[in-house]
């Protein structure tokens, strides 16, 4: 069920009076660098940078990682060096929650969704034949040797 005409209108009028914008904050701005200092303490390997950039290379070459259609027939863009980023920062905050000061492949894999879902842009076939960029995600995921 939608709103009415009267509710949306006031819920424009209450956005336009900033009433919306008076939040009060959960955490500081202290916690927050903290947080951040502490990610980027922890540990990456090598081995697991490799891994974050041979993923996202796959994302941009995807005839030469995985089989056909399934290559420059479904994706015809990939994701930037930011997925890279994005991946190695998600990766390091997945190893913090689950007690750990270093990253293992596992901390990639659970944030592959999430890093790469919207940094992946599936051609028509891929929709015709019901890929889903998730299913491509995973494909590279199950392509690219795990260290």
């Amino acid at each position: 069920v939608y709103s009415s005409i009267g509710e949306e209108k006031a819920i424009l009028d209450l956005i336009e009076s900033g009433a919306q914008s008076k939040k009060r904050a959960v955490v500081s701005l202290d916690h927050v660098k903290k947080a951040q200092e502490i990610t980027s303490k922890v540990y990456a390997s090598d081995a697991i940078k490799n891994y974050i950039a041979r993923i996202v290379d796959a994302t941009r070459s995807p005839e030469l990682y995985l089989p056909a259609p399934y290559g420059k027939e479904y994706i015809v863009m990939g994701a930037s060096p930011r997925a890279s980023i994005a991946f190695l920062s998600a990766a390091k905050a997945t190893a913090i929650v689950n007690g750990r000061d270093m990253v293992i492949p596992e901390d990639v894999k659970a944030n592959r969704y999430r890093v790469l879902r919207h940094r992946i842009a599936l051609d028509y076939a891929a929709k015709v034949d019901k890929c889903s960029v998730e299913q491509l995600i995973d494909m590279i995921f199950s392509c690219v040797p795990v260290p």
